[in-house]
């Protein structure tokens, strides 16, 4: 079908209040929130593929981490710092909150569809790495958020919990782990189907293969969304008072026609990345987890390797990666011409500046291009010694395009994670970065709306209130209530 929803040849000729561009998990949980917010509005939501969720949200094109911040640890290279675990924890709460709120509501159904239990781990090996996620534990163990981490350097406690890492280990080297039991595994393919079910039903119009190409403002003050529909090759166009441009790698070059400054001499750069993933019953069932482990010298934050459950339509397998891949496609289902595409006077320098400071992670890029299959199977087998080449096969996973920004000092820095760019008096916002935007986009929705309708926030605020009790006051604030809000929403989304 191209359209889901009501008639839509309205459309054509009527100003809409909300235009939608691309159709992952941040253009349908926005869809989703003014929906209920403001049921009145006329949304379209444009999709260039012909299913939603094709590219990053897709349950194959990440490893569907719940992040909440117990296992990554790139977020705490300074053992006493709990910030950014903590944010993105509670963030990662907001949207447990939101799901749990949907699916009391009926509007998200049979929530093992979309997320399931799967344990928090880390694992270190060595001395060193094991004296740091000692310290990291005691700083996070003191905060309620981070109260039911667990910490062992007992290789039996560590077979315990994931049988697969000691298997045909010898313990001669110093290991400890972590373990936080309640983190999540999450399909954020199939819950962005649901949540644009949910829009649909709202009134919203889904338009599939329909690729925006041009953004431009009207002396009005309205947008003029145009572009062409890939199935029949005709040019479309609507005008709307406001537009999220969700569209993942797409998301700068779309900005930067709709001249909006805030993006001037922003750039991106793009990874990809192949996991290894098994299938076989006999391994599978003996990992329930979601492990993470340092990077590699001179790797990217994103490529801090981990041993994944998967659960996606009801079929458990386990992932390990990522593998570093490149091309400039800025989307899977891109161009090759996409990269050059973004290319400025304004942003070359800072791109070429960015570069020339992340040498380490080129030179990365290059090992990792040019490893052997039999030098990427060892990198699993650091994790789980007795694995068989045999049980595993690759799988190419999403397209990242990582933001460059221009910096005062530095000309350009690489930057590993989200943005959300506003700009036209609020009218228009986009979304530019990678992880963890997933895991927290209600809570960059719930700033986008903040942002971009200050006039009708504050009557908003009492429906986004009871939809995520957290964004007026922190959960955490104590843990009784905290607790509680696991066990209510534990139980909602049938994780206990």
């Amino acid at each position: 079908m191209n359209s889901i929803g009501p008639a839509s040849e309205s459309t054509k000729s009527a100003v809409l209040d909300v235009v939608l561009i691309g159709g992952g998990i941040m253009s349908t949980t926005l869809g989703a929130l003014i929906s209920k917010l403001q049921p009145d509005w006329s949304v379209t939501l444009f999709e260039r593929m012909e299913e939603l969720a094709s590219e990053s949200s897709n349950a194959w094109n990440n490893a569907g981490t719940g992040h909440s911040g117990f296992c990554e640890l790139n977020y705490m290279a300074d053992t006493a710092d709990a910030t950014k675990p903590l944010h993105i924890a509670r963030q990662f709460h907001l949207s447990r909150q939101l799901w749990a709120a949907l699916v009391t509501s009926g509007d998200l159904r049979e929530p093992s569809h979309f997320v399931n239990p799967a344990p928090h781990m880390d694992i270190v090996f060595g001395a060193r790495d094991v004296s740091y996620l000692r310290q990291r534990y005691g700083t996070l163990r003191a905060i309620p958020m981070f109260s039911a981490m667990e910490f062992t350097d007992d290789p039996n406690v560590i077979a315990d919990w994931a049988p697969l890492l000691m298997d045909g280990r010898s313990t001669q080297e110093p290991i400890a782990a972590t373990r936080y039991a309640a983190g999540t595994d999450v399909d954020f393919g199939s819950l962005t189907v649901s949540l644009a079910q949910t829009m649909a039903t709202s009134g919203a119009v889904l338009k599939m293969r329909h690729e925006v190409t041009s953004l431009r403002r009207d002396a009005d003050g309205l947008w003029s969304v145009s572009g062409r529909d890939r199935q029949t090759k005709q040019r479309f166009s609507v005008r709307t008072r406001f537009v999220f441009v969700g569209a993942g790698g797409y998301a700068l070059k779309l900005l930067q026609k709709a001249k909006l400054p805030e993006v001037r001499g922003y750039a991106v750069f793009p990874f990809g990345a192949q996991f290894l993933r098994t299938d076989n019953p006999a391994v599978v069932e003996r990992h329930r987890a979601k492990v993470y482990s340092q990077a590699a010298l001179g790797a990217p934050p994103m490529s801090v390797p981990h041993l994944d459950q998967r659960v996606v339509d009801g079929q458990t397998s386990l992932m390990f990666g990522p593998y570093a891949t490149f091309s400039t496609k800025l989307l899977r289902y891109g161009r090759l011409i996409d990269l050059f595409t973004t290319l400025r006077l304004h942003n070359l320098k800072v791109l070429v500046a960015a570069g020339v400071q992340n040498l380490s992670l080129v030179t990365f890029l290059i090992k990792e291009l040019l490893s052997t299959r039999r030098r990427k199977f060892a990198q699993l087998q650091r994790f789980y010694p007795a694995a068989h080449m045999a049980d595993w096969y690759p799988i190419q996973a999403g397209q990242r395009a990582q933001l460059v920004k221009p910096d005062p000092q530095r000309v350009g820095i690489l930057t590993f994670g989200t943005e959300l760019v506003t700009g036209a008096e609020g009218t228009i916002a986009g979304l530019l970065g990678a992880s963890p935007g997933a895991s927290t986009a209600p809570a960059i929705m719930v700033d986008l709306l903040r942002r971009c309708f200050p006039k009708d926030y504050g009557r908003w605020l009492p429906m986004l209130t009871a939809l995520m009790p957290g964004v007026q006051t922190p959960v955490d604030n104590d843990q009784a209530t905290l607790d509680a809000s696991l066990r209510e929403t534990a139980d909602i989304l049938e994780l206990s």
